[in-house]
């Protein structure tokens, strides 16, 4: 769906430091288009103000001629402001009515009090756009990687794991490496589930009989894909520049290295989705609200990343 110059980018802060990283973001950053903020007035408001900011009212998430608008939905019942929020938000992506979504942190405990269903944004928005299993990557530093599960129990993983659902993720990375991203023959390493990728069947055999044949199947279309490899040495090419992007198994496998290397840098993005979605790489961090220590880079770079996605389709 094309979009015109003046379709806005739609940005949920979310809680915590949200409010404060996006305004301080906006007010230091060049944003190509309106930006509609959709959230609770009063934080996001207070932290507008504390940059010199001011945004709006509107009554819905809509196009705006210029700047910025803040559009508040209130909370309903099981559905929290942050939650519906996101819904909102993510419903005008579809229907045109704005470009791309950026989303702030949200603290999944206390909205699941509040009556929230689901593992996180990367779940919910799955729900919302209709997409089973939507594929939760990582851009923007010196490592880019995309994860096969992400939110479950990792006794859960090995079970969860199968030749289709690793081919899926691997062709919807490769898709959004070269159509977003801009690169023409991607290299992909994908990490093994065990330590030492199996070590031959000694120490597990989902090498064998799931994670390898799932490559072997990619090298067919893509000649760029490598693995199974252990975790380390994948982490060890992406840091060489030797690939791409690393293909991790489970959430900690990938994002333990990615943040000891690019926390603050690097944007979360949500690949499968037929919208265009990224978020920062952190979480609420209440204990740094208002205390002016959250750095807003995650949040501009997260801006950044939807600019140019929007600017490539």
């Amino acid at each position: 769906m094309s979009v015109s110059a003046s379709t806005p980018l739609v940005l949920t802060p979310g809680m915590g430091i949200g409010p404060e990283v996006t305004a301080r973001a906006l007010a230091t950053m060049a944003v190509d288009r309106p930006v509609v903020l959709v959230g609770r007035a009063g934080p996001i408001t207070h932290a507008l103000d504390a940059v010199g900011l001011a945004a709006a009212s509107v009554d819905a998430v809509c196009a705006v001629p210029s700047g910025f608008a803040l559009f508040d939905p209130g909370d309903r019942p099981g559905e929290p402001t942050e939650v519906a929020s996101v819904r909102l938000a993510a419903e005008a992506c579809l229907a045109g009515q704005a470009a791309a979504l950026v989303t702030g942190p949200i603290h999944k405990a206390r909205l699941v009090a509040g009556g929230f269903t689901h593992r996180g944004h990367t779940d919910y928005l799955g729900h919302v756009c209709r997409v089973d299993d939507p594929i939760m990557a990582f851009v923007g530093g010196q490592l880019r990687v995309a994860l096969v599960t992400h939110h479950m129990p990792l006794m859960s993983v090995g079970a969860a794991l199968s030749i289709t659902r690793i081919v899926r993720t691997v062709r919807v990375a490769l898709d959004a490496l070269r159509h977003d991203l801009g690169l023409r023959a991607p290299r992909v390493a994908v990490c093994g589930l065990n330590p030492h990728a199996g070590e031959g069947g000694v120490l597990g055999r989902e090498e064998l009989d799931i994670i390898g044949p799932a490559c072997d199947l990619l090298r067919q279309e893509a000649p760029g894909v490598v693995g199974p490899v252990s975790a380390e040495t994948a982490f060890l090419m992406g840091r060489r520049d030797q690939t791409d992007l690393i293909v991790a198994m489970y959430h900690d496998q990938g994002l333990a290295p990615l943040k000891a290397v690019d926390f603050g840098r690097s944007v979360n993005w949500t690949l499968g989705l037929p919208i265009i979605r990224t978020s920062v790489d952190h979480g609420t961090a209440d204990a740094l609200v208002g205390t002016g220590r959250a750095e807003p880079d995650s949040m501009k770079a997260a801006l950044s990343l939807a600019q140019t996605i929007v600017a490539r389709r």
